[in-house]
């Protein structure tokens, strides 16, 4: 990644319109983990301008718990909401500021919510119907937006399809999908609430 790459993104970020959720202002550029394209994520933390938000997803690893705890005391170094995707158990003991839930996760927004009302909860959207199961969440990562290495092959909805998502979400809408410093520029215009990437945000 070039640093000239990394720095458009992060003021394609910086040009969108704050908004604030639970008295604070969700981030406007945000890294998710992906153990198979990133390896040491901590770096990519260490990189991200202060304000910007960073979610563990890899559900499956072995020291998931540990990898959390470091990245929780990286994003508490610099500033950074730190999200734990899937479960709100770690995500308090490692003192993350909330947690994100994958599309099959939506219906525990609801008692998510109740068991911890400060939270930051995202959640992800790839349809409509991805909405009706949100109630009690911050803001929604629609995707995939462009083709993405995470899930090769997929369709994908680009950025007609992206503005009739956003149309019909009732919460503010973070972009995540193939998000590169050359596909960024065809979100120009639109109302998001922030952008999302994994390989193009990685050192």
């Amino acid at each position: 990644m070039r640093r000239a790459d990394f720095d458009t993104l992060v003021s394609f970020a910086h040009s969108l319109c704050p908004v604030k959720v639970r008295g604070k202002e969700l981030p406007r550029l945000w890294f998710l983990t992906d153990s198979s394209r990133v390896a040491e994520p901590a770096a990519v933390l260490d990189r991200l301008p202060a304000g910007s938000g960073a979610i563990l997803r890899d559900y499956d690893l072995p020291d998931r718990a540990a990898l959390a705890a470091r990245l929780a005391a990286a994003a508490r170094r610099r500033d950074l909401t730190f999200l734990v995707a899937g479960d709100v158990d770690l995500a308090r003991t490692v003192g993350a500021e909330g947690v994100h839930a994958p599309e099959r996760d939506l219906a525990k927004i609801a008692a998510w919510r109740a068991a911890w009302p400060g939270a930051l909860i995202t959640a992800a959207a790839h349809s409509a119907a991805s909405f009706d199961q949100m109630a009690g969440a911050d803001a929604a990562l629609v995707s995939p937006v462009f083709a993405t290495a995470s899930h090769p092959g997929v369709a994908t909805l680009g950025r007609a399809g992206l503005v009739a998502l956003m149309a019909q979400s009732p919460l503010p809408v973070i972009a995540l999908g193939g998000i590169t410093a050359t596909t960024v520029q065809d979100l120009e215009g639109l109302p998001l609430a922030g952008i999302a990437a994994i390989g193009a945000l990685a050192a």
